[in-house]
């Protein structure tokens, strides 16, 4: 069977036009790693000019590939979902609730260490930005969500209890003992396990 080839103009022009949505593809992907580099290093307030210069582009081609900082922080904050995601999967173990409360707390401290330079990052912008307060929100749910799925109905009716179990465990207390308070990991981790000892003891087993 004879092989039709490209008229010489189209044959020129497609390699082009695949070439041009490489470099787009490449760009792009440099200026989300640029931000996710500069925010990790501890510039958690990142301006679009800072990210162009460390993802070698111009300022112009950040606001070419993303509407706006917000877009920017969205496809970020995909990326680090995409990395925590095997965390996330992974269900709590112990043959009691208490047991898997505190397997819980051992896995978000893991977590917590991983993404908190981002979310301290997207907290500090979420008040002018809608869909970083919504985001935001949406994480105090799941955190939330997360753990009543793992307490005895007993304990989930209790607002009290629950509400003390979800504060111990939020990644704002993380933040304070490890940012605030300047804690190594360990010395964060024996906190709240002291704090969640003490709640779980005044609650029922089962």
């Amino acid at each position: 069977m004879a092989v039709t080839k490209l008229p010489p103009a189209l044959a020129k022009q497609a390699p082009l036009g695949d070439g041009r949505r490489e470099r787009s593809r490449s760009s792009r992907a440099k200026i989300v790693a640029a931000l996710l580099d500069l925010i990790g290093k501890g510039d958690v307030s990142p301006s679009a000019a800072r990210v162009a210069e460390v993802a070698g582009v111009g300022l112009r081609s950040v606001f070419r590939h993303f509407e706006d900082m917000d877009a920017l922080y969205r496809e970020m904050g995909e990326v680090i979902e995409a990395r925590v995601l095997p965390i996330l999967l992974q269900p709590p173990v112990g043959e009691t609730w208490k047991d898997k409360v505190f397997d819980l707390a051992e896995r978000r401290a893991k977590l917590f260490e991983t993404i908190m330079p981002y979310r301290i990052s997207a907290n500090l912008r979420r008040f002018e930005s809608t869909y970083l307060m919504h985001d935001y929100r949406r994480m105090l749910r799941f955190e939330s969500e997360s753990i009543e799925a793992h307490l005895p109905q007993s304990v989930r009716t209790d607002a009290t209890a629950a509400g003390g179990l979800n504060v111990i465990l939020s990644f704002q207390t993380w933040r304070l003992l490890r940012h605030d308070q300047e804690l190594p990991v360990e010395a964060a981790k024996a906190v709240v396990r002291r704090l969640l000892g003490a709640a779980l003891a005044e609650l029922p087993d089962g």
